[in-house]
């Protein structure tokens, strides 16, 4: 338990530093009370912009993690409709909202969850003809795609605007998860040079998936988008695998 004039003081601080209310305070003073996060940290936090895409598996916990530790600027581009069997692993979806689109189902989540986020729907596919006009005003993009031709197309624009991404993807009972294009740092094309053949790949319509699989990885993912608009140190050219079958965790460096 915080003590009480530690939690005062910390608020006094705080509004003298400009920018924040009581209630805000109130809302995130566990992780201000981090000595890595603190005022600094927390402003931010409070001032990023982050772009999902995909509002999924990946993108839910994601999307729920960001909310909740005050991200002010959460866009999500997606253009599915909320399905059944969607809702074993893609959290921030109801029942109620199965034919709905998962944008307006995500913006309904946060709405309700965190009014103070300013939650921006994009319903759209992301193609090479949109796709910089959407990246293009925010500070870094989170990739929860399901497909290769996606993900290589966002880590391209990433690259030719130099925005940082946090990558992931899911299969099964195992999860990866890298950061790409930070400070210099190397990017999906120098771990995988090309995209495999489309017939090759697995995907979780066929072979399915356990609902918390995405939800570790997704969290993993907020978890370094987080670090990243903190300034905090991050681990780049390195991928993570989680198995989650036999729980073994594999970094490999590349």
């Amino acid at each position: 338990m915080v003590d009480i004039d530690v939690s005062h003081n910390y608020y006094n601080y705080y509004m003298k530093e400009d920018s924040i209310t009581n209630e805000e305070f109130n809302r995130y003073s566990r992780q201000i009370f981090i000595e890595e996060i603190g005022v600094t940290g927390q402003r931010k936090i409070k001032n990023a912009k982050v772009l999902i895409v995909g509002a999924g598996g990946l993108g839910s916990p994601v999307i729920q993690y960001l909310a909740a530790a005050g991200v002010s600027t959460i866009g999500v581009a997606d253009f599915d409709v909320v399905e059944l069997h969607n809702l074993n692993r893609q959290v921030i979806h109801t029942e109620s909202n199965v034919g709905k689109l998962k944008t307006e189902s995500a913006e309904a989540f946060v709405s309700a969850f965190n009014s103070s986020v300013n939650f921006i729907t994009i319903n759209e596919k992301i193609e090479p003809e949109n796709i910089q006009s959407i990246f293009q005003d925010y500070d870094l993009i989170v990739d929860g795609s399901d497909n290769f031709t996606t993900r290589y197309l966002v880590n391209d624009t990433c690259i030719a605007l130099d925005k940082t991404l946090v990558y992931g993807s899911i299969f099964g009972f195992e999860g990866q998860i890298a950061v790409f294009n930070y400070k210099g740092s190397k990017n999906l094309r120098n771990l995988f040079p090309e995209p495999p053949n489309p017939d090759e790949v697995p995907n979780c319509d066929k072979n399915g998936v356990l609902g918390p699989l995405p939800g570790i990885i997704g969290t993993m993912m907020a978890m370094q988008t987080l670090k990243i608009i903190a300034d905090l140190p991050v681990t780049t050219n390195q991928l993570t695998i989680v198995d989650t079958l036999n729980w073994n965790f594999l970094k490999i460096g590349f």
